[in-house]
């Protein structure tokens, strides 16, 4: 098994027990590696970075090298400060000094830490958990927040760029197959119809960046509720994990992510729209926990927009499973007809409630 040969390619203490594939992540193949020395094991996980996504897995090691470093020596010196022992994986160098592994068909393998005692759920359990996802969340903004962009790479151009999205949409719709796609459905009209009504709002923070009232900074990337590791002995939040979205980008795509993905308790394959919901209740203590550490680097400008974030990132992903429906399900995984299309109905049917319940949220976001 290729794994198994590539695991035993990095430092590891011990002989090779498993190397079997494990998680749930769309992206990169995974698996968990265990070794063994006489007296002791240790676990890691393996992964082959899909090039398709990351056409330069160099800089998203060169990335994960900087954020970790940092994060590991601002943890360090801040431990006796903290009411719990913080965590971020470590890369695993390679035998031949490299944070990589490269195999014969010019594959990219990393080796990171495995956070031992902890998990991660796909959906927010309880209040208390919403509230351990917004407080984790802030401390790693806060923790790279003094990182300067210009010493990360954008690894993703165009992730979360929303007018790109707009764009790949209109470029399928010029396209007979895509305006097939489009008539073929009385649902794929209205969505249409969802996106039309929005399009010159949807530039809202680029707009804002573009005169200088937001800023780039590291930004985690993809902080959904899956990616924050919860400690089985305390309950309490113990690191974010997959880095690899790491990048220069606008912190409000962060919360807006984070909010998307927590407060739509039936998930992004609901079938029964009625019960999609942006609850707000699990948004306020979200942002409880979320400012105990963001008051310290959020600037007045990055609050004024902090609404137009939680609305433009459920709309943003409308818009892109919407896209790759009308280009013919390129992107995203699916596993049965139109289903990128029912994804795009539910997250725009989370914008509508969103956009419902604006003055709610705009007093949640103006109280924390």
């Amino acid at each position: 098994m290729k794994a198994a040969l590539i695991a035993q390619q990095f430092v590891v203490a011990g002989r090779l027990v498993t190397a079997d594939t494990t998680g749930q992540g769309n992206v990169n193949d995974t698996f968990l590696v265990i070794f063994r020395t006489t007296f002791s094991e240790e676990r890691f996980i393996l992964q082959r970075i899909n090039k398709r996504v990351f056409p330069k897995p160099e800089y998203v090691m060169e990335n994960m090298r900087v954020v970790t470093e940092h994060v590991h020596r601002r943890l360090e010196e801040e431990a006796h400060l903290s009411d719990r022992i913080w965590q971020l994986p470590r890369i695993i160098p390679a035998k031949d000094g490299r944070d990589y592994v490269v195999d014969g068909d010019g594959e990219y393998w990393r080796a990171i830490s495995l956070i031992a005692s902890a998990h991660s759920y796909e959906k927010v359990q309880s209040p208390e958990h919403a509230h351990e996802a917004g407080f984790v969340l802030g401390q790693f903004q806060r923790l790279i927040s003094d990182i300067p962009p210009e010493k990360l790479h954008d690894t993703l151009i165009g992730f979360h760029v929303t007018p790109g999205y707009l764009k790949k949409l209109d470029d399928a719709l010029t396209t007979a197959a895509g305006q097939e796609r489009l008539k073929s459905s009385t649902e794929a009209q209205r969505c249409y119809r969802f996106i039309q009504d929005r399009r010159e709002w949807c530039s809202v923070l680029e707009q804002a960046q573009v005169e200088g009232k937001l800023k780039l900074r590291p930004i985690h990337g993809d902080p959904k509720i899956a990616n924050v590791m919860i400690d089985d002995a305390t309950g309490k939040g113990t690191c974010i994990v997959d880095l690899d979205t790491v990048k220069p980008g606008l912190i409000h795509y962060d919360l807006g992510d984070c909010l998307r993905s927590c407060c739509n308790p039936v998930g992004e394959e609901a079938t029964d729209l009625s019960h999609v919901v942006f609850d707000t209740d699990l948004c306020q203590t979200i942002m409880r926990g979320y400012m105990i550490f963001a008051k310290s680097f959020l600037t007045e400008a990055d609050r004024y927009y902090l609404f137009d974030c939680c609305r433009l990132i459920a709309f943003e992903l409308g818009l892109r499973f919407f896209a790759d429906f009308i280009a013919g399900d390129v992107y995203f995984k699916t596993h049965h007809e139109g289903q990128n299309l029912n994804r795009a109905r539910v997250q725009f049917k989370l914008t509508e409630s969103i956009e419902t319940r604006e003055p709610i949220i705009r007093k949640i976001f103006s109280g924390t």
